[in-house]
């Protein structure tokens, strides 16, 4: 059942996972959320603008909230994260990512 990780090489991105003890690089899907209206929500603030959607992450990496996850030249906080099985084994991570705020860093 190793399909999903065959997927997320193929189609997935590369991200750079920091935790509080290091950092990994892995492959994921990594979108943002969509809005029915598909407007973004925009909040500013003394840095400019910061993209207020959340993010969706599946990936076979475990990730815990607060937890940063990089991509691009963008970094998300992890909001909440859960596993997904199918019996005894693990499939797949869901998360609910936030970008995160350049104050925050």
């Amino acid at each position: 059942m190793d399909w999903i990780r065959e997927i997320l090489r193929g189609h997935g991105q590369q991200v750079t996972i920091r935790l509080s003890d290091g950092s990994a690089v892995t492959q994921a899907f990594l979108q943002p959320v969509t809005e029915r209206d598909e407007q973004v929500p925009e909040v500013q603030s003394e840095l400019g603008g910061i993209d207020g959607r959340l993010w969706l992450y599946l990936g076979k990496s475990a990730v815990a909230k607060n937890d940063r996850i990089c991509w691009q030249d963008k970094e998300f906080r992890v909001r909440s994260s859960r596993p997904y099985y199918i019996g005894e084994k693990l499939m797949y991570w869901w998360a609910a990512l936030e970008q995160a705020k350049e104050a925050a860093q």
